[in-house]
C-alpha cells in the first residue's frame, strides 16, 4: 500500500524540515511489510479575505490531489485520540482490506473544512489542544514511521 501526505503550507528551512526528513527516510528504509514511501505533497495557504473562504479553497485543493482509489486519513482536533498501537492496527487494517494508497492529510491554520473531514475514512486527533500545523506535519510523520515499526516488529517503539 502507498502512502503519503498532503499539507497545507510548505515547511521552510529549520528544525521541524530536518525532523520531517529524518522520518522519512526511515520510512522509505522500512522493507517488507506491504507499506511503501511517504509521497509528500503541498498546497499553499488559502488567500481568501476569511477564515470560512481560506478553508474552502484549501478543501478543494487538497482533495484535487488525493488519488481516486486512496483512503484518507485526516487530522483534526475534533478526531479520535488514539494510541500509537491503533494507529499502525488501522493502517495494518487497511493495508490488510487490500487498499492500494493511504494518504494521511494535515490543514493549515484556520482547519479543515468539513468536505474535507466528510471524505475521511478516519479522522485522528492528536488532543484537544491546538498545534501549529507545521509541527503536527513532523508528528504524523513521526506516527507514521512508528505505526511502520510496530507492523514489522522493529524495536523502536516501547510499549
Amino acid at each position: 500500500m502507498r502512502l503519503g501526505l498532503i499539507c497545507v503550507g510548505r515547511l521552510k528551512t529549520g528544525p521541524e524540515r530536518e525532523l520531517y526528513g529524518r522520518y522519512a527516510e526511515r520510512i522509505a528504509a522500512l522493507r517488507r511489510i506491504g507499506l511503501e514511501g511517504l509521497d509528500l505533497r503541498e498546497i499553499d495557504e488559502g488567500k481568501a479575505k476569511t477564515p470560512v473562504g481560506r478553508m474552502v479553497r484549501e478543501a478543494q485543493e487538497l482533495l484535487a490531489l488525493v488519488p481516486e482509489e486512496a483512503a484518507l486519513v485526516v487530522f483534526d482536533e475534533r478526531g479520535k485520540a488514539a494510541d500509537s498501537m491503533a494507529f499502525a492496527n488501522f493502517i495494518g487494517r487497511e493495508r490488510d482490506a487490500g487498499r492500494r494508497s493511504l494518504w494521511f492529510l494535515v490543514g493549515g491554520p484556520e482547519g479543515l473544512d468539513p468536505l474535507v473531514r466528510d471524505r475521511a475514512a478516519a479522522i485522528f486527533s492528536f488532543g484537544a489542544m491546538t498545534l501549529p500545523h507545521q509541527l503536527v506535519r513532523v508528528l504524523v510523520v513521526e506516527q507514521i514511521y512508528r505505526a511502520m515499526t510496530i507492523l514489522s516488529g522493529h524495536p523502536y517503539h516501547r510499549a
